[in-house]
C-alpha cells in the first residue's frame, strides 16, 4: 500500500471506531458503508471488509459474518475512538 492509500485506511479506521462507539456499539458492513459517506469516504463493500477484519485483528471489534458481517466495537476499540488509547495504524484522533 502506498503512503496515501495507508493515510486514507488510518482514517477510515478511526471514523469506523466513533461511528460504532456513536451508534451503540454495534453495526454491520452495510451499513458502514453508507455511514462513512459524509466524512469523504467511498469504500466497496470488499474494502470495508478488508478494514474491518484489520479492526479485529487488533482486537479493537469482534466480526461475525453471516452473509452480512456484523460489528461490535470492543472496550480497546471504545478506548480508541475516545482518545484513551493509541493504536499504530488507526489515525489518532482529535480530543472532542
Amino acid at each position: 500500500m502506498s503512503g496515501y492509500e495507508n493515510v486514507i485506511s488510518e482514517h477510515l479506521r478511526i471514523t469506523i471506531l466513533r461511528l460504532l462507539d456513536e451508534h451503540n456499539g454495534t453495526s454491520n458492513d452495510s451499513l458502514l458503508c453508507d455511514l462513512v459517506a459524509p466524512f469523504g469516504f467511498n469504500p466497496s463493500r470488499d474494502k470495508m471488509r478488508t478494514e474491518l477484519n484489520w479492526l479485529a485483528e487488533q482486537g479493537l471489534v469482534e466480526c461475525s459474518d453471516n452473509g452480512c458481517m456484523t460489528v461490535e466495537l470492543t472496550q480497546r476499540g471504545e478506548d480508541v475512538a475516545k482518545c484513551r488509547v493509541i493504536v499504530p495504524g488507526v489515525k489518532r484522533p482529535a480530543r472532542r
